[in-house]
């Protein structure tokens, strides 16, 4: 049976390599390049069984992916019901444990299921984007899977070495730890998922109602019958819903109520995978000490030594001016900064205004300046022919009414935003905090520029002199002095979007406001 099997893997694994991974029997291995490597490493033996009896790792594998969801994967990524029909087989009926291409199948199926959990324990399923650091590169080759198969092979310690892929910041391991308990709650019931908006079209628009007529019927908010209902009855389903969920029935199709249709536990799960996929995408070892911004959640924490040493509010921006994922590190602060309207600003807000009241900016506490510096009379500029830009820069003087508040936090970045204290320190008492142009607004700016000073100081070579600290800081602030604070130490700063997080053994979930989760599980994850 064995080396009948051995020269099955080998032939199997020719014609995948072929034929796009098929092995037959609708039977695609995902890994069919790696997993030939492997085979080829042990002379296309088979690892998994011996003599048409398991090897003991092979039910530790299969129970593993069996269980896969507990690390945010889905089983049948992995061939779990191909797998688990051949397993039934082989262990049930005598005549299949004589088959030596069921063993075959179920070799090739486990060994290509491993080296696909490696991947995406590792690497994740998303692509890596612009922001990434920890990128599969080419050091990442099929011997980095075949290393891993035999170490596993030779010390038997699976949970062990899977681990060893996983990254290791402590709000992957929150989030991770946070699984069980809501798998163990989930609802798994199914139900049509919305895409919105949609084009404007008449396709588009008949394919949307007909999903939404279906998603309000698995609700038991609407009845179809021969005929589709008309707009009086699907706005009557659209305000049961609403008073089901215990929302203001007003029965209108809105971003809202499609992101309350596709709220469910099932969707709740691809959020998880999709956020423990963005911790993938960092470095594979973070910094001692970084500031870490966190959009969905409206917050900001510096990390030192794995404990935080800061936490804030903050305010980012609105969907339409939505604040950047970014990797930088803070370069400067500058004490009572002006502010230089951005000119995607300009075009959108101010020029129409300016059109219509050449005074606009007057009323709001903004100069217009010419290339030397010089302040511009709007009254003498005839703003009706600058539609893309105009050739004067906006600008807003220091002090404790500006945009920036009283102290900006530089970093380098090629979107022209930065982390700034602001004269509306209300906003942050409320819930809902995206409402910047693209900066962030930081509550605890004070206790940020303490830390990033002390952090400068601290890591000073001998001899090493730093020309601010605290108290000078503190002084500059009460004469009101405009000044540029140099970091010679800079603190790295990461900004990302994730969409939820474990805390206490539950997992929290936060707003999509970006729809970035959204047009993840759309590409990636819409058949999980």
């Amino acid at each position: 049976m064995n080396q009948q099997t051995s020269d099955n893997i080998k032939q199997s694994l020719q014609y995948a390599l072929e034929n796009g991974g098929k092995i037959g029997d609708n039977i695609v291995l995902n890994m069919d390049s790696a997993t030939n490597d492997f085979y080829t490493s042990v002379d296309y033996k088979n690892v998994w069984s011996d003599k048409e009896k398991w090897n003991p790792l092979a039910d530790s594998v299969y129970t593993y992916i069996q269980n896969a969801e507990l690390s945010g994967l889905f089983p049948n990524d992995y061939h779990f019901d191909v797998f688990k029909s051949i397993k039934t087989k082989l262990d049930t009926d005598s005549t299949h444990r004589m088959d030596a291409a069921l063993w075959t199948k179920a070799d090739l199926l486990l060994t290509d299921g491993f080296v696909h959990i490696i991947n995406d324990l590792k690497f994740g399923r998303i692509p890596a984007d612009s922001i990434s650091i920890n990128k599969k590169d080419s050091s990442f080759n099929n011997d980095f899977y075949t290393n891993a198969l035999k170490k596993l092979l030779e010390e038997k310690q699976l949970t062990t070495l899977l681990s060893t892929y996983e990254p290791s910041q402590k709000g992957y391991w929150e989030l991770k730890n946070g699984i069980k308990n809501f798998l163990d709650s989930m609802d798994r019931r199914t139900y049509t998922h919305l895409k919105y908006p949609y084009k404007k079209n008449e396709k588009d628009s008949l394919a949307f109602i007909d999903s939404l007529e279906t998603r309000l019927t698995e609700s038991k908010c609407l009845t179809i019958g021969d005929l589709a209902p008309d707009s009086t009855q699907l706005k009557s389903a659209i305000k049961k819903y609403q008073g089901l969920k215990g929302i203001k029935p007003d029965g209108i199709i809105s971003t809202s109520l499609v992101k309350l249709l596709n709220t469910n536990d099932i969707e709740r799960f691809k959020r998880i995978a999709i956020t423990l996929d963005r911790y993938k995408q960092l470095p594979s070892q973070m910094p001692e000490r970084y500031i870490w911004v966190n959009l969905p959640g409206y917050y900001l924490k510096v990390w030192d030594n794995d404990t935080v040493a800061l936490e804030s509010k903050v305010i980012c921006g609105k969907p339409l001016t939505r604040s950047p994922l970014l990797t930088s590190s803070i370069t400067n602060m500058i004490t009572y900064p002006t502010w230089t309207v951005p000119n995607s600003i300009i075009v959108k807000q101010y020029l129409p205004k300016l059109k219509t009241n050449p005074h606009y900016l007057q009323k709001i506490g903004l100069n217009i300046l010419d290339k030397d510096g010089n302040i511009v009379d709007p009254t003498k500029v005839n703003w009706q022919k600058y539609s893309k830009g105009i050739p004067y820069k906006i600008m807003q003087g220091s002090g404790d009414d500006n945009a920036l508040g009283v102290l900006k936090f530089n970093f380098n970045n090629k979107f022209a935003v930065y982390l700034h204290d602001t004269n509306e320190r209300g906003l942050f008492k409320r819930s809902v905090r995206s409402l910047s142009h693209g900066c962030v607004r930081v509550q605890e700016w004070e206790q940020l520029a303490f830390y990033i000073l002390k952090y400068d100081s601290t890591n000073a070579k001998p001899n090493e002199k730093i020309a601010y600290n605290t108290d000078s800081l503190l002084n500059i602030l009460a004469r009101k002095e405009k000044k540029t604070i140099f970091i010679k130490h800079r603190l790295p700063l990461f900004i990302r979007y994730m969409g939820c997080e474990g805390k206490d053994g539950k997992i929290i979930f936060y707003d999509d406001m970006y729809g970035e989760d959204e047009t993840i599980r759309n590409k990636y994850f819409a058949n999980k």
